[in-house]
């Protein structure tokens, strides 16, 4: 090295030899991670002696002698004498779905002793599930283990059904997936979060039609959205066979309908004009029948019209004003509603390849049965509950209800017009005024969440009512707007959005009862359960339209389709089903969509 200069060595020989290093180490590190053989196998030998003898085998008993699960066979015996002492609640959670999933996620740790009944061993994300059925998304995307979700809370999970239930003795029949014997789980509070069936409104012939509520529904229609079209590329098959192996028929103009035929109009101009003859795209075509006037009937009419006519660029055939009569094996015969009640109505028939049907929801078997055991849940279409969701008619308030297949009850004010006005009117002269009208007011609102967007803008209503212009309002008048308040009122809406906010709200209800096992105390701590709607939006291929609760109105535009995309996958439960998501929309903008035939 030269005296001039003394730091030579530290300049590009350091530097290799940090390089040659690094990559000899790195190098070395793969090597041996490769070179391993380890055994991934975890030592369980011994289990059947920690779990619980009445795990393995279960007492019998209940009206019906059937076993009774009190221990699971994912206890041990150490997790069994915790049980004895420490004697948490059992609480039972029926179904799988955004209410039981809330329930779930918000529930602290070790308050209670929880088991998960359901038919579905994961969480299926329902608002996506017709971008499934095209091929947009994956099915896998959709769906989470429940059994991932639980083990933040130590839960047990039963996969089968709830087919029945004895009150007095607090048990569940469960009819198991094995098709074997049914079984009791024992409960001392249970969530009752089963969810709906389809709504028929009388129409035969709905076996020959799909719905789409479950991911089995939507594996059933991508196998038959494409197994029809191979079909009508065959050279045996005639136009007129042809014509109706593509028509593609939607019966309800609801998001789940109008959502499926957007994707199907994707599908359609997006990949299916790619890769199959010209001839079936002209043939090809999607029908909507609604009863209604207009489709997404629950939006805004300007989002409506825009709708409508952004279908009828797509060629999508939109019928209005139609009433379904009848489903046969190969169309569908529908009523067109006249204007004049005199003439004969029309009536219409509609070829169809594949029909869905998605026209409101009715009573499972299971809360049908339940309705039969309690008189106070004669002649409803819903389960009942109120306003702290538990079920109308149990004293002892050990059963909830939330989700689809519960509402919560309307208060009818007009029953209660005597007792309103004594409480109003408190210098006791016969009349309301203005002052006593704003303090009766909020506490009808307190009392009764359900009111309250009904009673806003209140000296305007006071004005309204007091058609003598004497300042006051008397009982009369008082009558008037109560039986007016009470016609506005209707059932929480049966979405996602609803069932998750009731989980959420029972979740924190059951902490708060944890800490004193008093439900007056749990009722004053916790307050009424009260939705706040948050807005609602619907895919309308390759764009959304939306409709908040600040007025605000989102009508297409391509940001508004990632809008839409951004707002479901925040509301994703996992990580893992985020990044499936995120895989899937960019594989889809990239190489399209699958048209494989699984």
């Amino acid at each position: 090295m030269s005296k001039g200069e003394p730091n030579a060595w530290f300049g590009p020989k350091l530097k290799k030899l940090m390089l040659y290093t690094t990559v000899a180490g790195v190098s070395g590190g793969i090597v041996y991670y490769l070179s391993q053989d380890r055994d991934q196998f975890i030592d369980m030998f011994g289990a059947h002696e920690r779990v619980p003898y009445l795990a393995l085998h279960p007492k019998r008993g209940g009206a019906k002698g059937l076993p009774i699960s009190t221990y699971y066979i994912d206890d041990t015996l150490e997790e069994q004498e915790k049980k004895d002492t420490q004697s948490k609640p059992r609480l039972v959670i029926l179904g799988s779905g955004w209410g039981a999933i809330s329930v779930l996620k918000n529930l602290e740790k070790d308050k209670y002793n929880v088991t998960i009944i359901s038919e579905n061993n994961y969480f299926l994300f329902t608002p996506l599930l017709p971008s499934a059925t095209v091929g947009t998304l994956e099915l896998r995307s959709l769906i989470e283990p429940v059994r991932k979700i639980a083990a933040r809370v130590k839960a047990h999970f039963l996969e089968g059904k709830a087919v029945d239930i004895d009150l007095d003795d607090k048990l569940v029949e469960v009819e198991g997936i094995n098709g074997q014997e049914n079984f009791y789980v024992p409960y001392d509070k249970l969530i009752v979060a089963v969810g709906a069936a389809g709504m028929t409104h009388g129409v035969e012939g709905l076996e020959h039609t799909v719905q789409l509520k479950t991911i089995r529904d939507a594996m059933t229609i991508r196998h038959k959205v494409t197994a029809n079209v191979e079909k009508a590329c065959l050279p045996i098959t005639t136009p007129e066979e042809r014509k109706q192996l593509l028509s593609f028929v939607v019966c309800g103009g609801g998001p789940t309908g109008v959502e499926f035929a957007a994707e199907m109009s994707d599908w359609i101009n997006e990949d299916l004009v790619k890769w199959f003859p010209n001839l079936i795209r002209e043939d090809i075509s999607i029908h909507i029948i609604q009863s209604r006037d207009h489709i997404l009937n629950t939006f805004d009419s300007k989002i409506s019209e825009y709708a409508e006519n952004r279908f009828n660029r797509a060629h999508v055939n939109v019928i209005t004003n139609a009433r379904v009569v009848r489903i046969d094996d190969d169309q569908v015969v529908y009523r067109l509603k006249t204007d004049d009640p005199d003439d004969e109505p029309a009536i219409r028939k509609l070829p169809y390849g594949l029909c869905l049907w998605s026209t409101g929801i009715a009573m499972t078997p299971f809360a049908r049965k339940l309705t039969e055991k309690l008189t106070a849940q004669a002649h409803k279409r819903v389960l009942t509950t109120d306003g702290y969701l538990h079920l109308m008619g149990l004293e002892d308030k050990s059963v909830y209800a939330l989700g689809d297949c519960a509402s919560i009850e309307n208060p009818h004010l007009l029953d209660h017009i005597m007792e309103i006005f004594q409480e109003a009117d408190t210098d006791r002269d016969g009349n309301i005024q203005l002052k006593e009208f704003l303090t009766i007011c909020e506490k009808i609102r307190t009392r009764f969440p359900l009111i309250g967007e009904h009673l806003t803008n209140l000296e305007k209503l006071f004005v309204k009512y007091d058609t003598d212009k004497n300042g006051s309002l008397d009982m009369n008048e008082m009558n008037a707007m109560l039986q007016d308040v009470d016609k506005k009122l209707t059932h929480l809406p049966a979405t996602a959005q609803v069932a998750s906010q009731q989980g959420k709200y029972l979740a924190n209800y059951l902490n708060k009862l944890s800490e004193n096992s008093d439900e007056e105390i749990a009722e004053k701590s916790v307050g009424l359960f009260r939705y706040n709607h948050l807005g609602a939006l619907a895919y309308l291929g390759n764009t959304a339209v939306g409709d908040f609760k600040w007025g605000y109105q989102m009508v297409g535009g391509l940001w508004a389709l990632y809008l839409w995309r951004s707002v479901y996958w925040s509301e994703q439960v996992s990580m893992r089903t985020r990044m499936n998501l995120s895989l899937d929309w960019s594989k889809c903008a990239i190489w399209g969509r699958d048209i494989s035939t699984v």
